[in-house]
């Protein structure tokens, strides 16, 4: 997964996960990864739903899709 997410960083190319939130919900964003950090096991993104930079931990991330196209933000 990490080098899914690198691939769609260095393209900067969106993508839609699916994440469990820390009240144990599931919730379907879509991102355009920044950073990754895999010492702390998250990364830093684009959360186009809440229109801000959020960290999201790795592990909770349960699938990854791309988006077609390229989007800036």
């Amino acid at each position: 997964m990490i080098l899914e997410l690198r691939r769609y960083a260095a393209r900067q190319q969106a993508v839609e996960i699916i994440y469990l939130k820390k009240d144990g919900e599931a919730s379907r964003r879509t991102i355009r990864v920044v950073q990754i950090d895999v010492n702390k096991g998250s990364l830093k993104a684009y959360c186009y739903m809440r229109k801000a930079y959020r960290v999201f931990m790795l592990d909770n991330i349960l699938a990854i899709v791309p988006v077609s196209g390229h989007f800036t933000g």
